[in-house]
């Protein structure tokens, strides 16, 4: 093999990399284990408190990895990321409203063709993606058809874009620049707010193209304050800020206090009733860390607020060091020492010194009114916009005309002093005042980077046009679901790859020992490829890498069996091994092509967990091509070098000479397998019918869904019949879910009404058609919602992934194989494959069985096309290697042989995924039963359809199916290609 110097440099540069990106992942096991001690009081952990610890430490460096330090935050940024499933927390799609958008830019005009505009728009919006400006403006247009937009969009707030004059089309796009902006400024409103969450990793993401916020929580055990988090309107605020020698008499005056209750222990160098009193604030506030123990005397001798104060210009402390200060602060406000209108509240960022590398932050002392309220309310702000200056960059910054007075005031009377501009509690900027600003056009310089300035002026305009979010999908997992299901995917993964490695040992001997290496690097491959790449490990996931366990066996197995037939032709074993590896390229690459452009297109249209497993589907066929084509080639051919070959072994006693020399009639019974596919889609086809269609999941239909878990086994059909009298005419499909004792409750109860209001009212309904069961303490593991137009999308994108999967193939098979006769051959056997999966699941109902059809679902039946195509590839190009033959035989006798020749590829490749897959279905849990059901009846029609289906309708589609003339045509294309 040519260039093994290159595939040996790779291989160790690639495994070099993912030895890099997995190490993290212990190091971060092993802070968290650590942070776990720290946060046991009486042997239980208290969660609130491990978060500190680890919050404390975020931007810390805790790891050295060959002379580079690395803090938490950036360990964590390059572990293994476990999704949601696996973990527990909380999955959030939020609807931004252009509704609020439009009726603030009409001033909320009260014009009557203008709401009912709005009011249908927002009504025909659940039913439809088209783009909300769009349904509004046709819908006005219907009801006032001479009316023109600017009689309502033409006002003072928009005085400097739109008035009388301004066209239809002009005004739309202004609306859409708006409804883009507010979308970008809810963005970042909420990406701040997460941040400053404490949740790991947050995942937040804007769905290009729709008015959409997707969003991952990991680890979240209080979703109701996540809702409130999330759907609260961005608060901004203008505050006076007090000068240092203002607040210094009631910075003595809480000094005094604070020693007066905090006596000093010298013997231990920490305050007595300290460690209580911070074990009582971490149940209300996220904070950094208990360090009272690390103090010196000198700072006990003050209090925090001024023992621990770190720069003569401002009330600046260490990170770690708010604890106690929040502490103080708190402590001296019950007591009265501050006074009511003032408000202590810290800067947004934290920084980190050049000089001694620790990171600090500063409080900012904020002036109220009479009522303690801000001098100005964020609504002053007509326009903002990021600006360079001669000192930086800066934001621009422009007040209404109401704002325009207060804010001439304003600045009017804190000339050399600061005003702090404040969003959601964190001041984002405190700059000087140099003048009066009698105009409202301002200008805030500061230590800004161009992005943050960016930012700054995205967070003023919000203050401006404040839009209310809408959750429309959510799934909140249990933490014990999300170990149940870790233990699942690893019982799966380890005895599908068991039976794999011994399955391929027993056939192929120690060549079957090389294959089995590949497979193990193609698996760390995998694993390492995916903490590179910052993708979440899901249980699709873990069963897509169960699934390439089965198939990456696919090239070897196409290899080892094209040596074994040159073995059998009498061939030395280094010219076995050098023919079967080139005779074994084209059907690799063809097979691997169709299935990798399946996972292209799953990745495509896909979302969450499908989108996952799609990814690793691409990387394990991109890994497995490698470690097959490559490594095991580089193994073998030096391991065949020595002692000529007598080291290397193909077959044992128990594979020597079986599936070879196959001599079957397949075409002959082509008609009976007609028949015979016929019949049995039929029948699932009219199971399905007879009981009202499949069971349709929630992201299919729309509507809530709960896993409860119960201390007893519970009855299915007497759950229904509790629950049903609470859903108000409702439907309720329940099932049980895994075990006798957990259940699964689907229903359409207030599908249309997204609010956290009507998420509590059919979570408390639950609960009260429960009740009945109260013995059994029912308790909900975890729970899932899909709107109406969420499902929607679902459903289209699904169908739109399935359409153009199998185009796609089709237009490959056509122009792999140069006749549109193989292109449709291939089509109707995938179309085969497909109804044959579904009559199934018709006939699994039909009997008891009960499987959901939803996106994961889709995966399968995707996968089931990319594995069958495989199949059907691998045949036709044999029959493409027969065309350049010179034999005169009949072209339904070439058929039957290049069936024949590749059967025992196609058996083997099929029994090992069967393998896995059978596994998967056993102990990969309820959330992957439908999935691997559908492989499962996949690998085995896949496998029938490639030799009764595909191959023999190919020749029944040529008109002169009699002749040689199709073998010929080929024969001359493909010399011509």
């Amino acid at each position: 093999m040519k260039n093994k110097s290159f595939i040996i440099g790779i291989t160790i540069i690639v495994s070099l990399l993912c030895i890099y990106f997995l190490s993290f992942t212990p190091i971060s096991r092993k802070i968290e284990k650590a942070a776990e001690f720290q946060a046991l009081e009486e042997g239980t952990l208290n969660e609130v408190k491990k978060q500190a610890y680890l919050d404390s430490i975020y931007s810390l460096p805790v790891f050295n990895l060959l002379g580079i330090e690395y803090t938490y935050q950036e360990i964590k940024q390059n572990e293994l990321k476990l999704g949601l499933d696996l973990q527990g927390g909380m999955h959030i799609t939020l609807q931004i409203s252009p509704v609020e958008v439009l009726k603030q830019m009409a001033s909320n005009s009260i014009n009557p063709d203008f709401q009912a505009a709005i009011s249908k728009a927002n009504e025909l919006q659940t039913k439809t993606n088209e783009n909300f400006v769009d349904l509004f403006y046709q819908e006005y247009k219907k009801t006032n058809p001479e009316g023109k937009l600017s009689t309502i969009f033409a006002n003072s707030r928009n005085q400097e874009r739109i008035n009388q004059k301004s066209s239809d089309k002009e005004i739309l796009s202004i609306i859409n620049e708006e409804v883009s902006l507010a979308i970008d400024r809810s963005f970042h409103i909420l990406r701040t707010r997460l941040d400053r969450f404490g949740a790991t990793q947050p995942n937040i993401q804007l769905i290009a193209g729709t008015e959409r916020i997707q969003i991952e929580l990991p680890g979240v055990e209080n979703p109701e304050r996540v809702r409130k988090l999330l759907q609260g309107v961005a608060k901004l605020e203008f505050w006076e800020v007090y000068t240092p020698l203002e607040i210094n008499e009631f910075l003595e005056a809480s000094n005094s206090l604070w020693l007066a209750s905090h006596p000093i222990n010298k013997e231990n160098k920490s305050v007595e009733n300290s460690t209580q009193s911070l074990k009582n604030l971490l149940g209300d506030e996220a904070i950094q860390q208990d360090s009272v123990a690390t103090d010196t005397a000198e700072e006990l001798a003050l209090s925090p607020m001024i023992g621990k104060l770190r720069s003569p210009y401002g009330l600046v402390y260490e990170l770690k060091d708010t604890a106690l200060v929040n502490l103080q602060i708190r402590e001296s406000i019950t007591a009265g020492i501050f006074p009511k209108y003032c408000q202590f509240m810290w800067d947004l960022k934290t920084r980190t010194s050049a000089e001694d590398g620790l990171n600090y932050i500063e409080l900012y002392a904020l002036k109220g009114d009479r009522y303690g309220k801000a001098s100005m309310a964020g609504e002053a702000v007509s326009d903002a916009s990021p600006s360079v200056e001669n000192d930086g960059p800066g934001v621009n910054m422009r007040m209404n005309i109401e704002g325009t007075k207060k804010w001439k005031k304003l600045t009017s009377e804190n000339i050399d002093e600061q005003i702090a501009i404040v969003l959601d509690g964190k001041v984002y900027s405190a700059p000087v005042v140099q003048s009066e600003i009698p105009n409202g056009n301002s200008s805030i310089s500061g230590n800004f980077s161009l992005e943050e300035s960016k930012d700054l002026a995205n967070i003023l305009k919000a203050g401006k046009m404040p839009v209310s979010t809408q959750i429309v999908e959510e799934a909140v997992v249990g933490p014990s679901l999300g170990q149940e299901a870790i233990a699942q995917g690893l019982i799966s993964m380890v005895a599908g790859l068991g039976l794999v490695i011994i399955f391929m040992v027993l056939y192929y001997g120690s060549s079957g020992m090389v294959a089995n290496l590949a497979l193990l690097i193609n698996i760390f491959f995998i694993v390492g490829l995916l903490a590179q790449f910052g993708a979440a490990l899901t249980l699709p996931g873990i069963a897509g890498i169960v699934l390439t366990i089965g198939m990456s066996v696919d090239a070897n197995v196409l290899i080892f069996e094209r040596i074994r037939e040159e073995l059998r032709l009498g061939k030395s074993i280094i010219e076995a091994i050098r023919i079967g590896y080139n005779k074994a390229y084209s059907s690799i690459i063809d097979s691997n092509v169709t299935t990798f452009l399946i996972g292209a297109i799953l990745y495509t249209f896909g979302s969450g967990a499908v989108k996952g497993f799609a990814l690793i589907l691409m990387i394990g066929i991109a890994c497995s091509l490698f470690t097959a084509v490559f490594i095991t080639r580089l193994i073998v051919e030096n391991v065949a070098k020595r002692n000529a070959g007598r080291n290397i072994k193909f077959d044992t006693i128990f594979s020597k000479n079986l599936l070879s020399n196959i001599q079957f009639d397949f075409i002959k019974f082509r008609k009976k397998a007609y028949l015979f596919s016929i019949v049995v889609i039929l029948s699932g086809f009219a199971a399905i019918w007879y009981q009202g269609g499949l069971s349709l999941g929630v992201d299919f239909k729309g509507g809530r869904s709960y896993i409860v878990q119960f201390n007893d086994n519970i009855t299915a059909s007497e759950a229904r019949e509790a629950l049903l009298p609470h859903l108000e005419g409702a439907t309720a499909e329940v099932k049980t879910y895994g075990s006798n004792n957990q259940l699964k409750i689907t229903t359409s109860y207030m599908i249309d009404d997204n609010s956290n209001e009507a998420d509590k009212k059919v979570e408390s309904a639950v609960y009260m058609g429960l009740a009945s069961f109260e013995q059994s303490n029912p308790e909900i593991l975890s729970s899932s919602k899909i709107g109406a137009t969420i499902a929607d999308d679902i459903r289209e994108s699904s169908q739109t992934s399935l359409i153009y999967s199998l185009l796609a193939i089709f237009v490959y098979i056509v122009i792999r194989f140069r006749k549109w006769q193989f292109g449709l051959g291939a089509l109707v056997a995938l179309f085969h494959d497909v109804l044959m999966v579904l009559s199934f699941f018709g006939l699994a109902k039909f009997f008891g069985f009960n499987l959901e059809i939803d996106q994961v679902f889709i995966a399968a039946i995707l996968t089931v096309i990319g594995y069958s195509i495989n199949d059907t590839v691998v045949v036709f190009d044999r029959l493409r290697e027969f065309s350049g033959e010179k034999i005169n035989q009949s072209l339904k006798n070439t058929f039957n042989r290049s069936i024949n020749d590749t059967l025992s590829r196609t058996l083997i490749t099929s029994f090992t995924v069967f393998i896995v897959v059978a596994v998967l279905l056993i102990f990969g849990g309820e959330v992957l039963r439908g999935f691997s059901f559908a492989l499962l009846i996949g690998v085995i029609f896949g496998t029938y359809s490639s030799i009764f289906v595909a191959a023999p309708l190919v020749l029944d589609l040529d008109k002169e199916k009699n002749t040689d003339t199709l073998v010929i045509k080929m024969n001359k294309q493909s010399k011509a290609a």
